[in-house]
């Protein structure tokens, strides 16, 4: 899907300005412990899946809503696995400026076939835990977050 309708209008009238937007990550794993993930398009990077909150959409829905857009998996969540707010603003080619407060969420598939489903990827698929591709430590991270059987982890660090 790319950009949101609801983001576009905004940038309509924003322009390129910093935009605080609610987003979710999906650690998603089959009955095999394997985890899903995505090459992304924009960067060549393979990383789990995420996504931008729609008005009046619940975090938890959005997990599930980006995982099947995505990838053609479908899968429930589980539980919260972190709530963090990112450091560094995302600046895209066109020059737009976003920082995200992600929710972290580890989800179980439960059906469907891993395959790229839309545009956002240009591969998908299942790895091992001891095989993963190269990936941002972001990624890395909400995986090892997910695979912990502890309260969701938060950013304890106060701002500036």
């Amino acid at each position: 899907m790319g950009t949101p309708d609801f983001i576009r209008d905004i940038r309509a009238s924003a322009g390129h300005q910093l935009l605080f937007l609610p987003g979710v990550s999906a650690v998603v794993f089959d009955d095999r412990g394997r985890v899903l993930l995505g090459r992304r398009a924009d960067t060549g990077m393979w990383a789990i899946v995420g996504g931008i909150v729609e008005p009046g959409e619940q975090p938890a829905a959005c997990a599930v809503r980006e995982v099947y857009e995505e990838t053609g998996v479908r899968c429930e969540v589980e539980r919260i696995v972190l709530v963090q707010t990112l450091r560094k603003p995302v600046v895209y080619p066109n020059g737009d400026q976003c920082q995200f407060m992600d929710v972290s969420f580890r989800c179980r598939a439960v059906g469907g076939e891993a395959r790229v489903n839309d545009e956002e990827s240009t591969e998908v698929g299942w790895f091992e835990l001891d095989a993963l591709p190269e990936m941002k430590r972001f990624s890395h991270f909400r995986i090892e977050q997910a695979l912990k059987d502890e309260p969701a982890w938060f950013d304890h660090t106060p701002q500036g």
